[in-house]
């Protein structure tokens, strides 16, 4: 067999497959991203980007240049579109949502993944995958083959490569559809809200948001499945609006349109010798929330690092099994409280008697900060074994001696933050950072950091350190 051409091929250049590119590129692992397209999205759909993606970006330095593109708004009214604001002292210094177009963000990953030196190639379709003890072959659509030590599939809830490698989807096929889009609207403001408040009233999940200049954001339950996967038409738009609401708001001059199903899939396995999955490739639901991008970015951040260890020589065993140990209890805790979000979004009495229900429960702070922690990615916890509550947790960008503390993880390695100023990296200072800071306000002697900004170890001693720094770094 030839030897491969790349250390990683990733099928799929949306913001999972660009984000996870730029993370191996920060290691010099060799990269090749396909994509099926031949051109990127152009349909301006707006995202939301959550607080623990936010840190992520902060993390890589490039949270400025995404605020540049977006628009911050408060946190809060995430869960079930319960109209709650957030704690005020959410444990982040990005506390806030980011309002952003999705070829904003899939443009600049993309431009971060090039300009490290990921390749990418467009209209390139995997069709045919096989693998052995050395590497991975993928055929295109066109009848090239090539060779690669890894593939990971960030190809879509429709995914070639997790068909390919028989992976197993299984959940609930979708029952219901949303038409969602922004579009313009000519009916008077104050007559649209009257009929915005009505439907509402009966329908939750139905919303019409003013984004200035008559143009607004529409989402409309439709109630039924078409089974069609193209975006819907202006007309389809049209008489979903006077179906559900009785009035078509005369729509018109739509800047994107698209519809999805409240399909929810988790894949029974994210890797498969050398094939691996990540974003919707291994998991879908319902948007409710906005989660689906943010748990792509995060499985990118968790499984960059990994792989590249693996491939530079100095994973310690076991570590690549990790990715798919730690990330899939995430996504299966995403797909359950989307799929409670949708109870509670449903019509019958049962339904809106529980949403009345959490509507109450949410003004206790305890009740209100656990929703909002889920869907935001605050909460999640990797188990690393007995140990404080802040093992495995994330760590907040802090203010330390030299700025912040996210700025030491630009370069994608671990971080060993002392406080006592005596510990050391020792040999493993090829890929750990030394921050030694007396006035850090952590209220631990020292804390090691993971690549991803999770807590790793917690102590002052240096054998302990030197067995976890083993753990997690190699020998």
């Amino acid at each position: 067999m030839d030897s491969p051409q790349f250390d990683v091929i990733i099928a799929g250049c949306g913001p999972t497959g660009a984000m996870l590119a730029a993370e191996l590129r920060l290691y010099d692992v060799r990269v090749l991203v396909l994509e099926k397209e031949t051109e990127p999205a152009s349909a301006v759909r707006i995202v939301g980007l959550h607080i623990r993606s936010l840190e992520l970006m902060a993390m890589r330095g490039l949270l400025d240049r995404l605020l540049e593109q977006g628009r911050p708004r408060p946190a809060g009214g995430f869960f079930a579109a319960i109209n709650k604001p957030a704690p005020p002292d959410l444990d982040s210094a990005h506390a806030y949502l980011l309002g952003i177009p999705q070829p904003v963000i899939v443009q600049l990953l993309e431009e971060h993944a090039v300009s490290g030196g990921a390749s990418v190639r467009r209209g390139c379709a995997v069709t045919g995958v096989s693998q052995d003890a050395t590497g991975v072959s993928v055929e295109l659509a066109d009848g090239e083959v090539l060779r690669s030590r890894y593939l990971v599939g960030c190809d879509g809830g429709r995914s070639a490569v997790r068909k390919l490698v028989g992976v197993g989807f299984p959940g609930e096929p979708a029952q219901t559809e949303t038409l969602m889009g922004e579009l313009s609207l000519t009916m008077p403001a104050d007559e649209l809200a009257e009929v915005v408040r009505s439907v509402r009233s009966l329908r939750r999940s139905f919303s019409v948001t003013p984004f200035g200049d008559e143009v607004y954001r529409v989402v409309i339950p439709t109630g039924g499945v078409s089974g069609r996967d193209e975006p819907p038409t202006l007309e389809d738009f049209q008489q979903a609006l006077l179906a559900v609401a009785g009035t078509d708001f005369g729509a018109h001059s739509p800047r994107w349109l698209s519809r999805f199903g409240d399909a929810t899939r988790l894949a029974e396995r994210y890797v498969v010798g050398r094939v691996l999955l990540a974003g919707d490739a291994a998991h879908i639901h319902p948007p409710l929330g906005g989660q689906g991008l943010n748990l792509g970015l995060q499985d990118a951040f968790n499984l960059g690092w990994k792989l590249a260890a693996e491939i530079r020589g100095w994973a310690p065993p076991g570590l690549l099994d990790t990715y798919e140990a730690e990330r899939h209890p995430v996504a299966a805790d995403v797909l359950d409280n989307t799929r409670a979000q949708m109870e509670l979004n449903a019509i019958g009495p049962g339904p809106q008697a529980l949403r009345r229900l959490f509507t109450e429960l949410m003004d206790f702070d305890e009740v209100n900060r656990l929703l909002i922690e889920k869907v935001t990615g605050l909460n999640i916890r990797y188990d690393f074994g007995e140990g404080p509550d802040l093992l495995g947790r994330r760590l907040r960008d802090l203010e330390v001696k030299s700025g912040r503390l996210y700025d030491h993880l630009h370069r994608g390695r671990g971080l060993l933050l002392d406080r006592t100023t005596h510990l050391t990296v020792g040999s493993w200072s090829d890929r750990v950072d030394h921050l030694a800071d007396p006035t850090a306000p952590i209220d631990v002697p020292a804390l090691l950091l993971r690549p991803d900004g999770h807590i790793a170890w917690i102590g002052n001693n240096q054998p302990d350190l030197n067995h976890h720094l083993t753990r997690w770094f190699g020998a």
